[in-house]
């Protein structure tokens, strides 16, 4: 049996994967985690075959709840499970050491197929991600403005994008006000932009929001 655990922050979300995975015969749900830290706290103390883990979780987010993971234990395969495109966040979570990337709105018998994959200790790669990965590797030396980022200011450059103030972003990131502003003026600053809506037309143009 697969043993994995569901680290989302919506009980609804939990609940359904866990009936999609009671129709198998070798998935099975050994744990949840409404959070970052709910989830490392478990698999310190407990054998988990898959994490498959959300991107935006309050308190302490997916991409750093990732690297977390990969320090304590780096042969725990992460299938990352997520509301946003690939465009997103595909490239940078598998360079923080994601096994593979699933949308939400991916038919269920494809997630079964992509939690059997990584629990063999392969990646997953939709056809979509690897025509990504491979106009990646064209580019070559051409860097793509948002590249120039931290994973922490390009969060902050889509969260500024999708329309959310500064305070909302704050309490999604649990970070201060004060230092979303600081984030913003760096983003401003490494993509030569002026304002909010600069910010917004480059994200929308590029795919990076809906």
């Amino acid at each position: 049996m697969i043993k994995i655990i569901i680290a989302d922050d919506h009980a609804v979300v939990r609940k359904g994967l866990k009936q999609i995975f009671d129709e198998t015969l070798d998935l099975v749900v050994t744990g949840e985690a409404s959070n970052g830290f709910e989830l490392i706290d478990q698999i310190k103390v407990k054998k988990y075959d898959v994490v498959i883990l959300d991107i935006s979780m309050p308190g302490k987010d997916g991409l750093d709840t990732l690297k977390e993971i990969k320090t304590i234990c780096p042969d725990l395969p992460v299938l990352i499970f997520t509301i946003y495109p690939e465009e997103q966040y595909a490239l940078r979570v598998l360079k923080a050491g994601a096994a593979g990337y699933v949308n939400k709105e991916t038919e269920a018998d494809v997630l079964i197929e992509a939690i059997r994959k990584v629990s063999q200790g392969r990646k997953y790669i939709s056809a979509f991600l690897a025509e990504l990965l491979a106009s990646n590797l064209e580019a070559g030396g051409d860097k793509a403005l948002h590249d120039t980022l931290s994973d922490r200011e390009f969060q902050v450059m889509c969260l500024i994008a999708s329309g959310k103030t500064a305070t909302d972003i704050a309490n999604e990131l649990s970070l201060s006000i004060n230092t979303i502003s600081t984030y913003r003026i760096r983003i401003l600053e490494k993509m030569s932009m002026k304002n909010n809506s600069e910010i917004t037309h480059y994200a929308l143009k590029n795919r990076l929001v809906d």
